[in-house]
C-alpha cells in the first residue's frame, strides 16, 4: 500500500521561494536639494529664536553694574535725575 499526500509538507516554502530582486540601473547622477530663499530665512529665523529661548532673561553683569553705580554716592545728582525723569516722562507720554 502506498499512501500520497495531498500537497508538500511546509506549504509555505512554496511562497518564499520568491523572484530575485531586480536592481535599478545606476544612472551616475547624485541626488540634490534645493532650498529656497524663504525656507533658509525660515531657518535663521528659527536658530535665532532658539538661542533668545536659550539666553538668561536678566542680564546680571548689568544689574551688578547699576548697583554698583548706585552705591557710589557721587553717582546721584540733579543731572541723573533730571535725565531719569526726562525720559519716564517721554515713555508716559507726558509733556
Amino acid at each position: 500500500m502506498n499512501i500520497e499526500g495531498i500537497g508538500p509538507i511546509d506549504p509555505i516554502s512554496k511562497l518564499t521561494k520568491g523572484h530575485k530582486t531586480q536592481q535599478t540601473p545606476k544612472t551616475g547622477e547624485k541626488d540634490s536639494i534645493n532650498i529656497s530663499s524663504d525656507a533658509k530665512t525660515m531657518g535663521e529665523v528659527y536658530r535665532i529664536a532658539e538661542q533668545v529661548k536659550a539666553a538668561d532673561d536678566i542680564r546680571w553683569d548689568r544689574v551688578e553694574e547699576v548697583k554698583r553705580k548706585l552705591q557710589d554716592p557721587n553717582y546721584i545728582n540733579d543731572t541723573v535725575v533730571d535725565d531719569l525723569a526726562d525720559s519716564m516722562m517721554k515713555l508716559f507720554d507726558i509733556t
